[in-house]
């Protein structure tokens, strides 16, 4: 059996401890972090095993966030047992109706989900994120976007201007973090369709959440854009049109044109830093399956740069990085 599908040895010990004795444990899934996950079967019951080792991760953000949605009548996970020394975090199972292999199944829904996920954002919006949630500031936002100079530049044999990459997209989202200081919204940051389960549930609950232990506070576009320009699912345009009209209007926004423009600014910055993700998980970590997915982030990079909101950065992309080291670069499969 591979490594990654070998559960922790502390894991019957935890689980034990727990009122889950003697429970059979099978690999359920990783991510592109060091987490793992594992189920849990006992009986009649099942529950999900997160392995989240330290010091390479640390699961309190995931379980304070966790607990938080739950207290606002979100359906995320409930903790059912924790070892923080170990990593070990046991989890409500929400089963395995991931959005994405649903829609697959059931292209009919796709609409209506996408309408409950919109929804479930415009809720979240309501109350603002609690004090102690840092924020979404200039300093995660150009950390983030400087994944691309750092990783995806070298990669494809581009010298960049570092300087001027900062100064072209400070210029571009000074707006955005005013509203985002002002309002404060629980920011989840990777909220897409391979992120939510479905469940048996009514309402806004019946999307099950995961994967939000990154959460911060900041502008309520951020979420949007994950959700609607998905790194790792096409999201047809009109539909993805169609959705933001959808949200602007169930929360009556005042500045539509304002919410546009922040939008695609918000786009923008979190497809340059998947681009630079997904190159680092490749030459870092060894996982070039994420590279199929860099056509698709540059086909909504560079519609988002059309929006005249981001005219210096998109001045900045066309003077450092040419065609071939977009998209084409990728689609031609010159990566050995």
């Amino acid at each position: 059996m591979a490594n990654h599908m070998i559960p922790p040895a502390t894991a019957p010990d935890f689980l034990a401890r727990v009122g889950w004795a003697g429970a059979d444990i099978r690999p359920l899934a990783g991510d592109a972090s060091f987490r793992r996950y594992f189920r849990v079967h006992l009986g009649d019951r099942q529950a999900v095993l997160m392995d989240a080792p330290p010091p390479h991760e640390d699961p309190r953000p995931f379980i304070f966030i966790a607990n938080l949605l739950r207290d606002r009548g979100f359906s995320a996970p409930e903790i059912l047992g924790v070892d923080l020394a170990a990593g070990l975090v046991l989890l409500e199972d929400f089963g395995d109706d991931l959005v994405r292999p649903v829609i697959e199944r059931a292209p009919e829904r796709e609409r209506a989900i996408y309408e409950t996920a919109c929804d479930l954002l415009s809720a979240l919006a309501r109350t603002p994120a609690p004090a102690d949630v840092a924020p979404y500031d200039d300093a995660v936002m150009l950390r983030e976007v400087n994944l691309f100079p750092e990783w995806y530049a070298p990669a494809t044999g581009l010298a960049v201007d570092v300087e001027d990459f900062a100064a072209a997209w400070r210029a571009c989202w000074a707006g955005v973090e005013q509203v985002a200081q002002r309002e404060r919204v629980l920011v989840l940051r990777d909220y897409h369709a391979e992120n939510m389960l479905m469940v048996d549930r009514p309402g806004l609950r019946q999307l099950g959440l995961l994967d939000f232990q990154d959460a911060l506070a900041g502008h309520a576009a951020y979420d949007l854009v994950s959700l609607l320009q998905d790194a790792r699912r096409d999201v047809d345009p009109a539909l993805e049109a169609a959705m933001l009209d959808h949200y602007m209007a169930s929360n009556a926004i005042a500045d539509e044109a304002e919410f546009r423009a922040h939008y695609a600014v918000l786009g923008a910055q979190r497809n340059t830093k998947i681009l630079g993700i997904f190159t680092r998980l490749w030459q870092r970590d060894g996982k070039a399956g994420y590279l199929a997915y860099q056509p698709r982030v540059w086909a909504y990079l560079d519609r988002d740069l059309a929006h005249p909101a981001l005219a210096p950065v998109k001045a900045w992309f066309d003077a450092h990085v040419p065609v071939n080291a977009r998209a084409a670069h990728w689609i031609k499969d010159r990566v050995a």
